[in-house]
């Protein structure tokens, strides 16, 4: 059933309207009362005024478990918190409240209990309708439990919320979100594995984007299905929607005109100095006796790189930059390398494969990337990425570094986790032992629990190593209020007691296995003086 909204265009109705599409109920807008009129809607026994009041009769029948609390104490927590909202709004109190919340926040994953409430809503609502104001704030490290918080339901309800904002933020000049494309995600106004990829679909959440799972197959000798199927279904366990996959092999045939323009203008050279003398060379700033073959000599080795002859199995390509500059990653990197090893998606077609460092800019560049994610271990390589788009005259792409993400006592590197499954050390990719989100979800970890985590250590760039406990014990919080309780003796240890005036006859009470989730299974308990009289 649609249940009909009106109201007036002054009022600020985005927590009533967030909350709806949260809890799965359906409103119909009718923006004509007058100014300052309460918002109201009609139902078929009458009518709810009052923004306050919508919010309950929507936390009391929509789809979320327990949207107005658990009990009636929640319930009357989340009253208070209903009435806390309204202080956002106030200019002289902002910061004030933003400081109240984020303290209170410290200990807790939701406002009121342990699941998502109309108060949290009304809260994040209350925020994101501040437009610049918050954003600014949000950038910010001043108040980090308080972000946490708001970017875990922004990300947990992207969908709805997103389409709230972008619809009605802007309506009240509020300010749109911030426009741009993302590397792994693509804004269509204008924007370690799973911390990437989570920071990816947060970004993607924030700015009305889009998620482009993106794999750098540029290595035939180092990739394969395998890899690409076992990834796709770690982002599918995370939840994350995607609109499409690319990658840089359907670019190869644009990458070869490219190099073969930048060998004609001079800006690249075929190199058949062996490797480790060019290595060396390198190191020292000493220029390659290749660096000043004419551009007829160069292009006839690239066609035997091409070719893959023995020839120019001898040669690599590199781009001519400067073999002094200070950044040793700008000395005449390579290009091209030959490699006849088959590809895994395009079999025996090329013989030559373009390097990580050439493709990337050009990757970016052509696909509309406005900012690149790329962890800080590319930081010496960033001069170098600059350097080739110019060359190339590719549209230029900011870069924003983030610290790869290190747990302590783990390999998180695929191509060494794969010698444990392809030794038999694993039953697979999704082993419980695995640190692969397959695994770890096997494990017993939501997903929740791993977003979480993962936007609480948000895009540092500064080295970091974590230790499991934590996310462990954040998982601890999702499941503890809603698991079921069993009780269990291990048979080889049990023990017979007999209980002094326990009851002779056997009976059984059925009773819940979780005296507060209401919607845990029920089990059947039965009471006796010892277990023998009741076999």
């Amino acid at each position: 059933m649609e249940l009909k909204l009106s109201f007036s265009s002054d009022s600020p109705l985005l927590s009533v309207i967030a909350a709806a599409k949260i809890a799965g109920i359906s409103l119909s807008f009718n923006p004509t009362l007058s100014s300052g009129s309460p918002p109201t809607l009609l139902l078929a026994e009458g009518l709810e005024q009052g923004i306050n009041e919508l919010l309950r009769y929507l936390g009391g029948n929509g789809t979320i478990l327990n949207f107005y609390g658990i009990d009636a104490f929640e319930s009357g927590q989340i009253d208070k918190w209903l009435e806390c909202a309204s202080v956002f709004a106030s200019g002289s109190e902002f910061e004030g409240a933003c400081a109240y919340v984020d303290e209170y926040l410290r200990q807790c994953t939701f406002l009121v209990g342990h699941n998502l409430s109309i108060a949290d809503i009304a809260i994040w609502s209350s925020l994101a309708g501040t437009g610049q104001r918050w954003e600014s704030l949000r950038k910010s490290k001043k108040y980090q439990n308080l972000v946490r918080w708001f970017n875990s339901i922004f990300v947990e309800y992207n969908d709805a919320l997103s389409e709230v904002i972008s619809t009605f933020v802007g309506k009240k000049g509020l300010g749109k979100p911030m426009a741009s494309k993302v590397k792994g995600k693509e804004q269509q106004d204008s924007n370690p594995h799973s911390k990437h990829v989570n920071g990816s679909a947060n970004e993607r959440a924030m700015y009305q984007g889009q998620v482009i799972v993106r794999f750098d197959d540029t290595n035939p000798a180092k990739e394969s299905n395998e890899f690409v199927d076992n990834i796709l279904k770690d982002i599918q366990t995370l939840g994350i929607k995607y609109e499409k996959v690319t990658y840089m092999s359907d670019y190869f045939p644009k990458l070869m005109e490219k190099a073969e323009e930048l060998i004609c203008e001079g800006k690249a050279y075929v190199d058949d100095t062996p490797r480790d003398q060019m290595q060396k060379e390198r190191m020292d700033g000493i220029e390659s006796k290749c660096r000043n073959n004419s551009s007829e000599e160069n292009m006839k080795l690239w066609e035997e790189m091409i070719a893959g002859s023995e020839r120019g199995l001898q040669c690599c390509l590199r781009g001519k930059l400067d073999m002094q500059d200070p950044n040793k990653s700008l000395r005449d990197p390579v290009y091209y390398r030959c490699n006849p090893m088959p590809h895994h998606r395009i079999g025996s077609k090329y013989k030559i494969y373009p390097t990580y460092d050439f493709a990337c800019p050009f990757f970016d560049a052509e696909e509309g990337i406005t900012h690149a994610l790329r962890s800080s271990e590319y930081h010496d390589r960033n001069a170098q990425y600059f350097r080739i788009q110019k060359d190339m005259g590719a549209r230029k792409v900011l870069l924003y570094e983030f610290c790869r993400l290190n747990m302590v006592y783990t390999l998180l590197s695929k191509r060494k986790l794969l010698w444990f499954v392809q030794n038999g050390k694993v039953d697979g990719w999704d082993d419980p032992r695995f640190p692969t989100v397959q695994g770890i979800v096997r494990r017993g970890l939501k997903v929740e629990a791993l977003v979480q985590f993962i936007l609480e250590q948000g895009a540092s760039k500064n080295l970091n190593l974590m230790e499991w406990d934590k996310l462990w014990t954040i998982n601890k919080k999702i499941i503890f209020p809603v698991c079921s309780r069993h009780t269990a003796v291990i048979e080889e240890r049990r023990v017979l007691l007999t209980l002094t005036n326990g009851p002779e006859d056997p009976f059984v009470r059925i009773i819940p296995m979780h005296k507060k989730y209401k919607d845990a299974r029920e089990k059947a308990t039965t009471y006796t003086e010892n277990m023998d009289r009741s076999c």
